[in-house]
């Protein structure tokens, strides 16, 4: 089973969220999957990839930048990103890409 989201042929965006969390980690297991399950419904969304370490990277792929927009403005993300200041994260960074190529490679 592939470890990597199943994009399309570029172009197509990529949202990079880097997060160093905080020690107050109180209900963002479950917000976290509340939002996994949620993004995936949402209009363009294409796919996921996330690693977690002292650093998290979670990379999310989508269509175009209105249905980014659309999903940062979703009200139950707008919670989620609330909490995400007041608790969860000592630091974030977003960043949107146009990915205009690709190679991806996986051992069978």
């Amino acid at each position: 089973m592939s470890k990597f989201a199943k994009t399309p042929k570029p172009p197509y965006y990529a949202v990079i969220f880097t997060t160093v969390k905080s020690e107050n980690q109180e209900g963002y297991q479950e917000m976290n999957a509340r939002m996994f399950a949620l993004a995936q419904e949402q209009k363009g969304y294409l796919g996921i990839e996330s690693a977690k370490g002292e650093i998290g990277i979670t990379v999310t792929y989508w269509e175009t930048l209105e249905d980014i927009a659309r999903w940062k403005n979703h009200a139950e993300h707008k919670l989620a990103q609330a909490k995400g200041y007041e608790t969860w994260y000592q630091a974030f960074a977003t960043r949107i890409c146009l990915v205009e190529r690709d190679n991806i490679f996986e051992r069978e």
